[in-house]
Parts: C-alpha cells; sequence; structure tokens
C-alpha cells in the first residue's frame, strides 16, 4: 500500500515540479519574446503570479482536504493545474500569460499538502524521512525533466512547447490515480464512514492502526492540549503546538525562497554571468540532479538521528553552496556548488515535512501540511521579484547568491527553536518507560 500510495503521488508531484521550474527555464526566451517587451523585475512579478495561486491553494485545499477527502483533493488539483499549464501556451501577452500561472498555481499549491498528508500517514515514523524524501525528490525530478526538455525544445520549437508538456499528467498519472489511489482510512472513520474503511483496510491487508503508526489519535493526546475536540486549524495555534506551528511556518518560508530563487532565476543569472544558454540551463539541471540524489541519501541519516541536525546541516549547506557560486571559480567546482545547493535547498524542505508529518496528530495532517507549505509560500513569491530587481537594477550577479544565503542561515538558528510534542513532553514529565525520557521519532 505505501508503495502504491507513494508512486502516485510521487508521480504527481513530479509534474508539479516541471510545471513550477519549467517557468525558470523559459525566462531567458520570454524576456525575447517579440511584442511582450519583458523586463527581469516584470518576468519576476509575473513569476510571483503562479506562487500567489499556490499559496491560496495550500491553504484553502490543505484544509478543505481534511474535510473533503485526500483522494479527492489530490486528484482534482492534477487536473486543474495540468488544463492551466497547458494553456499557457496559448498566451499572447504577458497578461494573458500571468493570468494562466496564477491559475495553475491554485492547482500546483494543493498537491504537496494533500500527496504529503496521504504517503505521511501509511508510512511508518522510523522510515519517514526516506519515505518524505523520495516523495519530495519528485520535485527536483520534474525540474531535471523541465531543464532536459528546454535544452532539447527550446531552441528547436520555442518556449511555447514545455507548456503543452504540461497536460501529459492527464494522460500518464490520472487514470492510474482514479483507478488505484486510495481514500485515507483516517479521514473515512473520521466522516464514519465505517464500512468504507473497512473494505480498503481489508483489500490492502491493512490493520486498524497502520494508517497511523506510532501517532497518538485524539482521545490519547495529554490532558491540558485538548486537541482531540479542536478543529485541525485550532489544533496548529493551540498551546501545546503554536510554537512549533510558528518555527515550521517560517522555516518553509526561508526554504522556499532558496528553491524559488534558484529554480526561477539560475538560468539568467549564469547566463548574466557569461555561460551559454545551454550551459545555464545546465546548471539548472545539476542542481535538481543534486537535490534527488542527495535528499536521499540524508534521509536515511535523517531516520536514524532525527530531524532537527540534518535540517540544520542542510540548510548551512545551501548557504556556503551559494557563497561558492558568488566567487569565480573553476566551472566544475560551480557545479559541485549548485549541486550541494539543490541538496540543501530542496532536502531541507523535504525533511521538514517530514517532521511536520510527526509532529502533529494524524487527523489535522492535511491541514498542517497545507498551512506549512501555504505560508512558505510568501518566500517563493518574495524570490523571483527581489531577485528580478536585483538583475534589473545593473548589481553584479553575486548578489542574488547573497541574497539567497542569508535564509539559510537563518532557518538554521529557528531549527533549535522547535519544542518536542505535547506527547513527549508529557513522557519527558513522567520520567518515560523505566524513569527515562524516550522522545519521539524525528523530535530529537
Amino acid at each position: 500500500m505505501t508503495l502504491l500510495v507513494l508512486a502516485i503521488c510521487g508521480i504527481t508531484v513530479t509534474a508539479d515540479g516541471y510545471d513550477v521550474v519549467v517557468y525558470g527555464a523559459v525566462i531567458p526566451s520570454l524576456l525575447h519574446e517579440p511584442g511582450w517587451h519583458l523586463t527581469p523585475a516584470g518576468a519576476g512579478l509575473i513569476g510571483s503570479f503562479a506562487l500567489v495561486g499556490m499559496l491560496i491553494g495550500a491553504t484553502t485545499v490543505g484544509t478543505l482536504t481534511d474535510t473533503l477527502g485526500r483522494r479527492r483533493m489530490l486528484i482534482g488539483c492534477l487536473i486543474w493545474f495540468s488544463v492551466m499549464t497547458g494553456l499557457c501556451a496559448t498566451a499572447t501577452s504577458p497578461e494573458v500569460f500571468g493570468l494562466f500561472r496564477f491559475l495553475a498555481g491554485l492547482g500546483l499549491g494543493g498537491v504537496l499538502p494533500t500527496a504529503s498528508a496521504l504517503v505521511g500517514e501509511y508510512s511508518h515514523p522510523k522510515t519517514r524521512n526516506l519515505v518524505f524524501a523520495t516523495l519530495f525528490s519528485g520535485f527536483p525530478l520534474g525540474g531535471i525533466i523541465a531543464a532536459l526538455t528546454g535544452i532539447f525544445a527550446l531552441p528547436r520549437f520555442g518556449w511555447q512547447v514545455m507548456f503543452l508538456v504540461g497536460l501529459l499528467p492527464l494522460l500518464l498519472v490520472l487514470p492510474l490515480a482514479i483507478r488505484s489511489l486510495p481514500e485515507s482510512i483516517t479521514f473515512l472513520r473520521a466522516k464514519a464512514r465505517h464500512a468504507e474503511a473497512d473494505r480498503i483496510a481489508d483489500r490492502w491487508n491493512i490493520t486498524a492502526n497502520d494508517a497511523q503508526h506510532g501517532v497518538p489519535a485524539p482521545e490519547q493526546t495529554p490532558s491540558g492540549t485538548g486537541s482531540g475536540s479542536m478543529s485541525p486549524v485550532r489544533t496548529l495555534f493551540s498551546r501545546g503546538y503554536v510554537m512549533a506551528t510558528v518555527c515550521f511556518l517560517v522555516m518553509t518560508c526561508l526554504c522556499l525562497f532558496m528553491i524559488y530563487g534558484f529554480n526561477t532565476w539560475l538560468p539568467e543569472i549564469m547566463h548574466r554571468a557569461g555561460y551559454s544558454a545551454g550551459s545555464s540551463l545546465g546548471f539548472l539541471l545539476v542542481f535538481n540532479i543534486g537535490a534527488v540524489i542527495g535528499t536521499l541519501i540524508l534521509s536515511l541519516a535523517a531516520d536514524r538521528f532525527g530531524s532537527k541536525p540534518i535540517i540544520t546541516t542542510t540548510y548551512l549547506v545551501s548557504s556556503v553552496a551559494v557563497i561558492l557560486l558568488s566567487l569565480r571559480l573553476p566551472t566544475t567546482v560551480l557545479y559541485a556548488a549548485v549541486a550541494l545547493g539543490g541538496v540543501g535547498a530542496m532536502g531541507t524542505q523535504s525533511f521538514v515535512l517530514a517532521y511536520v508529518s510527526k509532529h502533529y496528530p494524524t487527523r489535522v495532517g492535511a491541514t498542517a501540511m497545507g498551512w506549512t507549505l501555504g505560508f512558505g509560500r510568501l518566500g517563493s513569491m518574495l524570490a523571483p521579484p527581489l531577485l528580478g530587481l536585483i538583475i534589473g537594477a545593473g548589481l553584479a550577479f553575486q548578489w542574488n547568491f547573497y541574497a539567497l544565503a542569508v535564509p539559510g542561515v537563518l532557518g538554521a538558528l529557528l531549527v533549535g527553536l522547535v519544542p518536542r510534542t505535547p506527547q513527549a513532553a508529557a513522557t519527558a514529565g513522567h520520567g518515560g518507560v523505566g524513569g527515562t525520557a524516550r522522545p519521539l521519532a524525528g523530535q530529537t
């Protein structure tokens, strides 16, 4: 079951990653599109349109998912963003293009919180970092596909074909999702749809507690937190969770600033640094390849040593990497730094999501993901226009990398402020089993 859900959700996230990264791949072409008169600042503003839609989509869809069902919302988001991305190819002006990017963002924003909640429910805490790393690797994998497609298609067919490729999920993923993606058993039981939940459990040989390994049910929440009777949103900001919630929101904001800064502007920044268009797309390709390989490797360490030390490390790695990119170094070293930047930025996001999934009760999982990613979209919204302004102001290309280094340092500091869950704190307060406090998985 875990593999099936992971496969369907992972392919959907890959399509999500392609649709997000494709804009960075086509910016150099859009800046020279006849009749558009697009400036770097204008391109950065258009880049933020999709991200505004993603903010709205993440918070709205993430909350609706815990009300309407995770399967239904994931399939709906897939259909919506694929169609809107395909329509971008028909745009005849920057304004129409920006409108379609905004509409696509509404669906894109709902994919990660919904897929993350569904995958998190069916994964064991001891391997959840690996599962989330695998899921989130779909995002840079989509970036790899976008970069490779751009290297081949842009010089031959123009930027429009890049968005027509965005229609492929309707053929490749949607039929599989409709036929095989199961609904959340936790959601079904919360809605008193026990017969349907029993059928899914019997079909996939899932026991009553398999869908929420090690995660306390609402009635098991320690007294004083009251989260069992609260709405999902109120639970996030209740006394036992508010500090962690604020930390997760800001950490994701900083992380997505780095991710979207890289994926939107890296080809153009390297082009202005003197590299050819093909080489500039090559940097985007290496960034995403490094993210896939490095994140999967580090996820094994995160499952063993806990989330906090690994997230701190990846934040700092991303900062060091972008500082190296600001220097005049041999091309081989720059490619290595770009790969490390991918590991740092993308890896951090997947580990933060895994951390979030383990920190809150399963019943509020999609809401927690939605709010975390939704607030994080503020960072992704700021990155394209801010870096576009830096480029448009004629400043040296190094200033773009300085702007990307600061969030990594701040994020590393925030990790240490995340408290233990109320359950772990209560266990510590009672001395744990045999008088020894034992934190929950991932809370080290």
